[in-house]
């Protein structure tokens, strides 16, 4: 797919106009996709009488909504709190962009005023707000664009108007902002600060685009009973999900392990107990369609494993109609604990070979076969059925290696005798023919991740949410030198960390007391930040070059009089600490820990390599001799590391982050 110019529709407000030209430079910078912005009308921006109150859902979308219907733009952008709530005709589609305004509503008074008298609003939750706040005052519908709104406000019309405080940002007005509204006092509408973006369901290219900003769908099983039968698979996604739609069978004591990561995860239930359901199916589909397009890393929980009568299919199936990645993890069932956790065990030798599963409710009338242990006798179990009748078997199932075979039993008598190097499950029956889509950008690419532990919980976070499969395959390790001894006497102003792993090590090896520690510290990125969130102290940290480079351009020029504790690992160097001390700083430059390279003989099946750092880049300069795959650097020394050894990274990150160099990895195929 060639790189084009695409038409873009907006509202012709000021703020509209602004706001979309904002995210469609970034959105440029990331793609190198080229547009074209045209203004139009809408039914909400002619009509300035009717109470937005009472208006209809698409009163400021209609125009753009016929224009993309029409074929006359290409994608239109909105704010998201623009979207009609009973949602979009059903030829279109739509994403939010992940760059977010504050959220909150914002009182704006007319200079002079202490008591305002009358207040101007535009929604049901702002008047209720206003009533409990300023219950003697009147409140007056407000109508018109944000600089005509604020010019009523000045010409004595209102006292006071409430306004979102994200499009006062947008247009540089927050010096007009007299209060923040909290968030506990006034509920904002998910989409206020958000931009939208709408487009033909069916556009190829706009699925891929949607596809870049938003993450795959995770579904899991829970287990059955005891929370300790969750996968550790499942309760990794628990701890990373940013929604949770979970079912009633399950440990509820699972649901305390969310938020590890992001703190204001909603958690939606929706399941059912005896009959009573709390949604429809239909509603849980949509509901899931509906977050994964906020951008939001979704998890569809679901009590045993997700697959067996979980209704999988009509959840997934929505998902993959619209070009949706997701993925699947299995989980402990209730067929598991009830027979092998209580000794009525499903096969016993000599005493049962195998065994059947059904559910009276079922509507479908075919009976799956699956052998196990069968390769080496494929030919003549394949004999018992008609030479029609379809077969898989899934080699290496799980693993990296995996890989299925499909074909029908008279081709399978043919080709027996099946090697049986490598294990594997036969199957029999029409369900063989199914198969999940690989969706998202990355499309079921198989990404090697080479770093070490504390760069795979990311790695394979991103590399999942663009809908690849992660490859853990560490090449490099660490080992800890010295035990850090501060003592009070040292004195030292600034405590200097480069990495989340010196990080790491600085706060297990430390054995004199933590308020011995400077009060501030200078890291160079967000993740060496958030591993020394625990100590509470000012942090200095550059806005987006996360290098030590970058770190020195965040730092004063001037250092005199500084004691400095910069701590890292032996292969860093001395750069940083000799740059400090040019500024004037005294410096003691401490190696906590050295990196070993770990080479292996046999890389693991892949399709790209992911290289976080240059340790990581030379062991698999020895490790993998075929250098014509993608190679995906974070950050320029290992790019560079690379390109002396004679080999081009394809992508290197523009910010050195994990979820950056696989986000831009992953831009890079929207041409594919």
């Amino acid at each position: 797919m060639s790189k084009q110019t695409l038409i873009v529709g907006a509202r012709d407000s000021k703020l509209s106009l602004l706001q979309a030209e904002t995210a469609l430079k970034q959105i440029q910078s990331q793609t190198g996709l080229h547009f074209v912005l045209r203004a139009f009308s809408s039914p909400g921006d002619r009509d300035q009488t009717t109470d937005l109150r009472q208006s209809p859902g698409n009163f400021f979308t209609k125009d753009l909504d016929d224009a993309l219907l029409s074929g006359e733009i290409d994608l239109a952008i909105h704010s998201a709190k623009d979207l009609p709530p009973e949602g979009l005709p059903p030829a279109l589609d739509w994403f939010w962009l992940p760059w977010r305004e504050d959220p909150r509503d914002a009182l704006v008074m007319r200079r002079g005023i202490i008591s305002p008298k009358r207040i101007g609003i535009s929604s049901g939750r702002r008047e209720t707000w206003a009533a409990k706040r300023f219950p003697k005052a009147e409140r007056v519908t407000l109508r018109g664009a944000i600089p005509a709104r604020l010019q009523q406000l000045d010409d004595g019309k209102y006292d006071a108007i409430v306004i979102a405080a994200a499009a006062l940002h947008r247009l540089e007005q927050a010096h007009r902002i007299d209060e923040y509204i909290p968030i506990s006092e006034l509920t904002p509408p998910p989409g206020q600060g958000v931009l939208a973006v709408t487009f033909r369901r069916e556009d190829g290219l706009l699925r891929k685009l949607r596809n870049l900003y938003i993450k795959s769908v995770r579904f899991a099983g829970a287990g059955v009973g005891d929370g300790e039968l969750c996968t550790i698979a499942a309760l990794r996604e628990i701890q990373a999900a940013d929604c949770i739609i979970y079912d009633a069978l399950m440990d509820a004591s699972l649901l305390e392990e969310a938020g590890k990561l992001n703190p204001c995860v909603e958690k939606i239930y929706v399941g059912k107990r005896s009959g009573k359901h709390a949604l429809k199916q239909e509603a849980i589909t949509a509901l899931i369609g509906e977050h994964v397009r906020r951008g939001q890393r979704v998890l569809r929980l679901k009590g045993g494993d997700p697959g067996l009568f979980g209704r999988l299919t009509e959840e997934t199936t929505a998902l993959a109609q619209d070009g949706i990645p997701f993925c699947v993890y299995p989980g402990v069932s209730a067929l598991n604990t009830a027979t092998t956790a209580t000794g009525m065990l499903l096969t016993r030798r000599h005493e049962a070979r195998g065994f059947q599963v059904a559910t009276p409710r079922s509507q479908g009338k075919e009976m799956p076969h699956v052998w196990f242990m069968a390769l080496g006798m494929a030919g003549e179990i394949a004999r018992d059925y008609p030479p029609e009748m379809p077969y898989a078997i899934v080699y290496d199932a799980g693993t990296p290696a995996q890989t299925i075979v499909r074909g029908t039993a008279g081709e399978l008598v043919q080709a027996s005798p099946l090697s049986v190097e490598r294990p594997g499950v036969l199957l029999f029956g029409a369900f063989t023919k199914n198969a999940f889509p690989q969706n998202g950008l990355l499309a079921g690419q198989k990404v090697w991740v080479t770093g070490s532990q504390s760069i795979v919980r990311k790695a394979r976070l991103s590399i999942i949410d663009h809908g690849g499969i992660p490859v853990v395959q560490p090449l490099i390790r660490f080992e800890p030198l010295r035990e850090v001894k501060i003592r009070p006497s040292k004195g030292y102003n600034l405590l200097v960390v480069t990495s989340p792993t010196a990080a790491h090590f600085l706060l297990k090896q430390m054995v004199s007391p933590i308020q011995f520690l400077p009060k501030k510290i200078a890291v160079t990125g967000p993740a060496t930040a958030e591993a020394l969130r625990s100590l509470n102290t000012e942090t200095i940290m550059p806005e987006r070059n996360f290098s030590a480079q970058g770190l020195l351009e965040a730092l004063p020029r001037d250092l005199t009089g500084m004691k400095i504790l910069r701590i890292r690992s032996e292969e860093a160097g001395t750069f940083l600490a000799e740059e400090l001390k040019k500024r004037g700083a005294k410096v003691k430059d401490l190696s906590l820990y050295r990196t070993v390279e770990c080479p292996i003989s046999v890389p693991p099946p892949h399709d790209v390599v992911f290289l976080a750092s240059s340790s990581a880049a030379r062991a698999w300069l020895t490790s993998d001799t075929d250098h014509e795959r993608a190679v995906v650097a974070m950050g320029e020394p290992t790019a560079a590391t690379l390109r002396r050894n004679g080999v081009a990274p394809s992508v290197v990150a523009p910010v050195q982050t994990v979820a950056e160099a696989i986000f831009t990895y992953a831009a890079g195929r929207l041409y594919v």
